[in-house]
């Protein structure tokens, strides 16, 4: 059967690709210790899944809801009010995604024409290469160096192809790099915005993942934002509901206003008791997101002190849910990945599935309790790998 040639863009994801690869190599270890995936591990606040069942009884909670419902529009609202400093209309800024990737990939098919360019974080999140592939558009990558704080250049941007660009994603703190953004640079941003007419999509998936109390700047909060940009999110990772699917894009009136034109041709909206119990969340969910914080930075200090004792030195996250981790020489990130697999049963994300400037990184999820990470630096330790360096550091 004749595929669309668009389907060329797409390939199995390297998650397919490690599950086949460790599938082959099941017999090595008794013991997997996966920290690939970015998906929570930890459930909803108590609070949020007795809404959510209440909500479910509800004889009248099962027909189409077509649009977000007012009372989570109007908490988005609230959290950004009171957590960012940031003053949204509910009924014009604000509008429903099932899922913040609901957004990212459909996003570029409202905004972009075949041909068009949009700026990438590289390395970044998958979905936002599938976005400009559904588009028809064309990428154009922002490498993310460590020399740079793993900010994006904009000055170093070509001319010509900033005046064909209609679109610059950013993400911060980011997926797979968890660097964190400076309002500084986003004044920039929005400055470079206005030059060239593009529209900014912040991803703030991890908005409430921060440590150390060095809480994310949100880039709606910074002057002329609104007038550039939207802010995608979704209550998947900060509250624990990746499996609910609901998120929401928040700023520009006139971005919302067409993507929820786009949205009401394609589905009929996120099932009521989960917009609801969504809508909990964000009220009441600020000591949750504080508990959260909590664990995570924990995991972090155990991985980030273990793998440090075994000589692998890795940068310590200020935010996020993953550690972004420099491999050693003589390796590429796809052969150190498959050799942590192969020796030590542990398996992290290659960098170079991010993008080109991941290569020489891997990517590893805080998805484990602190003893499960603890047992991984263990069996990484067995390897020998790191020997050398351990050695030269003692």
């Amino acid at each position: 059967m004749k595929k669309a040639k668009r389907m060329a863009a797409f390939s199995a994801s390297v998650f397919a690709e490690l599950a086949a690869y460790r599938k082959q190599r099941h017999h090595l270890h008794d013991e997997w210790i996966d920290l690939s995936v970015g998906s929570p591990d930890l459930p909803p606040a108590p609070f949020v899944r007795e809404a959510l069942a209440r909500y479910a009884h509800e004889p009248n909670a099962y027909g189409y809801t077509l649009k977000g419902i007012r009372e989570f529009h109007e908490a988005v609202a609230e959290y950004y009010r009171t957590s960012h400093g940031v003053t949204l209309d509910p009924e014009t800024e604000v509008t429903y995604v099932i899922g913040s990737q609901d957004g990212l990939v459909h996003l570029p098919i409202v905004f972009a024409d075949p041909g068009d360019v949009i700026l990438l974080p590289d390395p970044g999140y998958p979905a936002y290469a599938a976005g400009v592939a559904m588009a028809e558009a064309e990428p154009y990558f922002l490498p993310l160096k460590e020399e740079n704080g793993f900010l994006p250049d904009l000055g170093a941007i070509p001319e010509e192809i900033a005046k064909r660009a209609v679109i610059m994603f950013l993400n911060f703190p980011g997926n797979p790099v968890p660097a964190m953004a400076t309002e500084w640079f986003y004044r920039e941003v929005v400055e470079f915005a206005k030059r060239y007419d593009v529209l900014v999509v912040s991803d703030f998936a991890y908005g409430e993942l921060y440590y150390d109390g060095n809480k994310p700047v949100s880039f709606l909060s910074v002057p002329g934002a609104k007038d550039v940009g939207v802010e995608i999110n979704s209550l998947s990772k900060s509250y624990h509901m990746a499996g609910c699917r609901v998120g929401y894009v928040c700023g520009n009136a006139e971005v919302v206003r067409a993507f929820a034109e786009f949205k009401s041709n394609l589905d009929y909206g996120i099932f009521w008791p989960i917009q609801k119990a969504a809508a909990d969340a964000l009220r009441y969910g600020a000591p949750f997101c504080a508990q959260t914080r909590a664990i995570y930075q924990a995991r972090r200090d155990a991985l980030v002190s273990g793998l440090a004792e075994i000589g692998w030195h890795v940068d310590r996250p200020q935010a996020g849910m993953f550690v972004w981790a420099k491999i050693p020489d003589g390796f590429t990130s796809l052969s150190f990945t498959n050799e942590l697999i192969d020796r030590a049963g542990v398996v992290v994300t290659p960098g170079h599935a991010f993008g080109p400037s991941g290569e020489g990184y891997v990517r590893i999820a805080l998805v484990q309790p602190e003893e499960v990470l603890r047992r991984a630096v263990a069996k990484l330790s067995a390897t020998g790998l790191f020997a050398s360096s351990a050695a030269r550091r003692r």
